[in-house]
């Protein structure tokens, strides 16, 4: 298992290394700089900003300067916040991101199960077709519609809810809603799949042959082979769950990272984007590392290698 882990680390430095050559590549393609409009009529003003930054240097000198700070930790100062750092933004607004994305990961998780379960248990009939043809409504509604929606009926109309903020615990109902009903449509199709396939096999006949009952052979049997193709798709969704949190953030107003990797894109605060863009990068690898560690436990007979 170390050596697996030591393998799939050592390959992720390339992909890190690309990563941020093209993300600074892009940023430097883009029109204007993060001090062409706050200085726009005090050009001395905005030449000593860009000698404080390293940004009257040669491109590629900078790039160099960032990756060697970024090596030791340090992802630089943010053009917009002139007195916090990328390291210090990133700290204080990613709990709120994980927080969101963890409350979510547990609606799809629940919802999306759940559904996949009933409709395996009853294939090509009533119980199957409506859970399935709600997730794949589900599927097709994307998150910058399904949140506005929420909003409309829960807190416009009904007002149980707060329309935006993360102040309080039922502020996180809604962003939780519009995230996870999306991925749990997902999960619950993976789940009908994985179930038929195990439910069809040798060792559950001969549970339901020994008279096990059919929840015993359902919950202790079945779910352990029938939810690989979950934790498989868990690494990937839990990162698009962060990921996916961009537009959520900002439809709710919530002040997490993925609303600050916004607005650094608009503002051209070129630190706090690569170093977003990084983190949510190393994030990724290791959510996708862990999946598959899991992914092996539930089935021995797969190999690290």
């Amino acid at each position: 298992m170390f050596r697996f882990i030591a393998i799939r680390l050592l390959q992720a430095i390339p992909v890190l290394l690309i990563i941020s050559i093209v993300t600074f590549a892009m940023m430097q393609a883009a029109p204007g700089g993060p001090f062409d409009q706050e200085v726009q009529a005090m050009p001395e003003v905005k030449k000593a900003l860009e000698a404080h930054y390293h940004l009257d240097k040669p491109v590629v000198q900078q790039y160099f300067i960032w990756l060697g700070n970024a090596l030791q930790g340090d992802l630089g100062p943010s053009f917009k916040y002139s007195n916090r750092s990328v390291n210090e933004l990133i700290a204080a607004s990613f709990p709120v991101s994980l927080e969101l994305g963890l409350w979510s990961m547990m609606i799809a998780l629940g919802v999306g199960m759940g559904a996949g379960v009933i409709a395996s248990m009853r294939p090509n009939t009533a119980t199957d077709y409506l859970p399935m043809s709600i997730a794949m409504f589900g599927i097709c509604v994307p998150r910058f519609v399904m949140g506005p929606v929420l909003i409309l009926v829960f807190a416009i109309y009904f007002q149980w809810y707060n329309a935006s903020g993360w102040f309080f615990a039922s502020d996180r109902v809604l962003p939780s809603l519009t995230l996870g009903l999306y991925y749990s449509a997902y999960v619950a199709r993976l789940t009908r799949g994985g179930m038929l396939e195990v439910l069809g096999q040798d060792y559950i006949r001969t549970a339901r042959a020994k008279g096990a009952d059919e929840k015993r052979v359902i919950l202790h049997h079945a779910l352990k082979g029938g939810i690989r193709p979950v934790v498989s798709f868990f690494g990937p969704a839990m990162a698009n769950l962060l990921a996916g949190s961009f537009v959520v953030e900002s439809i709710f107003q919530i002040p997490g990272l993925g609303r600050f990797f916004i607005l650094s894109a608009f503002n051209r605060d070129y630190t706090m984007l690569l170093g977003t863009v990084l983190f949510y990068s190393v994030l990724i690898i290791v959510l996708n590392l862990i999946a598959d560690i899991i992914l092996v436990w539930l089935n021995p007979r797969l190999r690290f290698e």
